[in-house]
């Protein structure tokens, strides 16, 4: 790991432990402590379990991409695969827009295929986990809106987390419908400059020349994704079974406290809070477990402490149980995540 990562590396952690600290002191550590030292084990297993049924959902998903793209993974490998994905997410400040590139690699090495192959598998997956997530948000505070007053910040939860949708979709259609500019002018801009980087030892021509043609592969594999209906359809529907099996390890964690949150606050809750992911923190740790606590605590009535020790719960099951299974998984393929 070079200098600059270092530094970026420590300040995310740094940053987390702060945002966390300050969680603590603002809700009482010695009641979320409590909280979580009584927390019944039976559930706080049923978590970890539903989070792994989560990653298993998320890990075929990708198989699914895959095999529209002519790749053919075993479930297990698949799994395992997505697991190293979660990994460098959650260890990359920004999460998945930091942990993309080496999400690519990792693909691309296990797959034994060409790195702009992972590359279009995985930016497919995040685009194709909008859909439903975008869903689940919306007819859980529909729902809810029938039941309470919906508040301002609830109001501008949702709506940041549809118009976070909305551009994803839009700069989605705009970069494929301008894909042949893209693959022919994007080259010849980057290819100079990175020739300059790597000063004798890079032909620019021959690099700029490279480029055009991975770009162009790039965007055909994303074009056999979009037009597999069957295989689509499949991936939606593995991508809609891991956000309800998010859904519930949460209602498992709310449980193993003591406490029954409704389910269409569940829904949408988790969706909203996932935004702080795109925080300068390694795969959001602190600012997501902060945005939960934000919108758990005055839509479910619950005390904070007891909402701030379900959701330890539930991200120890979702983020740190990910992370070293995905760590494992990466280490057993001999992926460095990190140059």
């Amino acid at each position: 790991m070079d200098e600059r990562n270092r530094r970026t590396y420590l300040l995310g952690a740094i940053g987390a432990v702060v945002v966390l600290t300050l969680l603590f002191v603002a809700v009482g550590a010695r009641r979320i402590a409590d909280s979580l030292l009584s927390a019944d084990p039976v559930f706080v297993a049923a978590t970890a379990g539903l989070a792994c049924c989560w990653l298993a959902a998320w890990g075929l998903m990708l198989r699914t991409v895959l095999g529209a793209l002519g790749v053919s993974l075993p479930p297990p490998l698949a799994v395992a695969v997505y697991a190293g994905i979660v990994f460098g997410n959650n260890v990359t400040p920004f999460g998945q827009a930091g942990g993309e590139p080496v999400a690519a690699a990792l693909v691309s090495k296990v797959a034994d295929a060409r790195y702009e192959t992972g590359l279009a598998a995985v930016t497919s997956l995040d685009v194709l986990n909008v859909v439903p997530s975008l869903s689940l948000a919306f007819l859980g505070v529909g729902y809810y809106a029938t039941t309470a007053a919906v508040g301002e910040r609830l109001e501008a939860a949702v709506l940041s987390v549809a118009a976070l949708g909305v551009g994803v979709v839009l700069v989605a259609t705009v970069v494929w419908r301008r894909r042949h500019a893209i693959a022919t002018r994007l080259p010849a801009v980057v290819a100079p400059r990175l020739g300059r980087l790597g000063g004798e030892r890079f032909d620019p021509e021959a690099l700029e020349a490279d480029l055009r043609e991975r770009t162009r592969r790039f965007f055909a594999n994303v074009g056999r994704v979009a037009t597999s209906r069957r295989r689509l359809a499949a991936a939606l529907g593995l991508s809609l079974s891991g956000w309800l099996f998010q859904v519930v390890a949460l209602a498992a964690a709310f449980a193993a406290v003591g406490h029954a949150a409704p389910l269409a606050v569940l829904v949408f809750a988790i969706p909203i809070a996932n935004l702080a992911g795109a925080a300068p923190l390694p795969g959001g740790l602190g600012g997501i477990e902060a945005a939960f606590v934000a919108v758990l605590v005055p839509t479910t009535g619950i005390e904070p402490s007891a909402v701030t020790a379900a959701v330890l719960v539930f991200r120890g099951a979702t983020y740190w149980l990910s992370t070293l299974l995905g760590g494992v998984a990466v280490s057993a393929f001999g992926v460095r995540t990190v140059r």
